[in-house]
């Protein structure tokens, strides 16, 4: 396909409201100019102005990023629209979801006087939290539909113009997992996260609200299993486990077994029945190299095989936390003077991604099992 044509093609498909053609055409340069070709390292992505432009480059995106008709929620709409298509044409029965945190470190950055002490990093800037969509059918990413950026000002969100009271992860996330059920998406959402999300209280709150999840929990978390409480790993111990696929791990082929079994949460609160799925990595000497459990309220009809592809398909998320900081947008070297500026351009940067991603998996080169 022609550039020409492709890109009058995206210009009609973003239907940013609120935002003249000329706005519009602008928001597609600048989205452009965060894609470079495709390259197995950085998956394509890269801010690469022209050399004669560079000059002419910064001040446009400088009074992008300033203009005040440029709303939050108007440049989520690209990203929700990829979701809907991704879902309907790149999923099988269901889209997965990984849910994550990570920090934008810009300790070095005193200007930047919104900055927070970011929880578990350490380091002063802004936490970004994501929710990136991922094809059930081979694991290929969608798009980030929901976005937040953490300041000491408040949290910025796709999700409203105006910032949000700053919340626990758990109870924050547990509004965006609403948000998202609320879009009606052609297939059914699985949420998955890694051990933060343990916690009885939120797994019980979710199932309540009906959401289907699959959730990394400790070794150490206690369950009843056959009429005793005992821990996962003791539970664990009484499994018999098979074989399941090859996989990579950290590069190096590797083979994953899992063992199942039903499980009771009892303390505190109601009893809620999940599935435990115990998934291990095996190294090509017989190590283990990692072990995982996994608990869900998905349906008997979904075979522990494909959860536990699943949860290892959410390492994407981890990919694209990389593709932004490290091997793609560097934003801890971005300029912008505060969080907001910062976080519309992160939505431009996770817009390249998205189109990106989008055009590996109409061409076929997304790996399905590599993350």
């Amino acid at each position: 396909m022609k550039k020409d044509k492709y890109e009058t093609n995206q210009l009609h498909r973003l239907n940013i409201p609120g935002l003249d053609t000329r706005l519009i055409k602008r928001y597609w340069d600048l989205v452009m100019a965060h894609i470079n070709g495709p390259s197995a390292v950085a998956a394509g992505i890269k801010v690469l102005p022209k050399a004669n432009q560079v000059f002419a480059q910064t001040q446009a995106l400088w009074r992008f990023l300033s203009n005040d008709q440029i709303k939050l929620t108007g440049l989520a709409t690209p990203l929700l629209e990829l979701a809907h298509e991704g879902s309907r044409d790149s999923c099988d029965d269901y889209v997965l979801v990984a849910h994550d945190w990570s920090c934008i470190n810009y300790s070095q950055h005193h200007a930047k006087t919104d900055r927070l002490q970011v929880p578990h990093d350490c380091a002063m800037g802004y936490e970004l939290q994501s929710s990136l969509l991922i094809s059930d059918r081979d694991g290929a990413p969608i798009c980030t539909p929901a976005l937040n950026l953490a300041t000491n000002k408040g949290v910025l969100s796709t999700r409203t113009d105006e910032p949000l009271e700053s919340q626990k992860h758990l109870d924050e996330l547990t509004q965006r997992i609403a948000w998202l059920q609320a879009q009606d998406f052609a297939k059914p959402l699985v949420h998955i996260v890694d051990r933060e999300a343990d916690s009885a209280a939120h797994l019980r709150q979710w199932h309540a609200g009906q959401h289907r999840y699959l959730v990394r929990v400790n070794a150490g978390s206690l369950a009843q299993h056959e009429g005793q409480s005992k821990p996962l790993r003791l539970i664990a111990q009484q499994l018999s486990f098979h074989e399941t696929r090859q996989v990579d791990h950290k590069g190096k082929p590797a083979i994953q077994w899992l063992a199942e079994t039903d499980v009771v949460l009892t303390q505190p609160g109601a009893s809620l029945a999940l599935r435990l799925i115990v998934t291990r990595i095996i190294g090509p000497e017989g190590e283990l190299l990692a072990e995982w459990y996994l608990l869900s309220n998905l349906e008997a009809s979904v075979q522990p095989e494909r959860l536990a592809l699943w949860y290892y398909w959410r390492w994407r998320i981890e990919s694209y936390f990389k593709l932004l900081k490290e091997a793609g947008q560097e934003p801890e070297s971005w300029q912008q003077e505060s969080g907001a500026p910062i976080f519309k351009r992160l939505l431009i940067a996770s817009q390249a991604c998205a189109m990106v991603w989008r055009l590996l998996r109409v061409q076929g080169e997304l790996p399905s099992k590599r993350c």
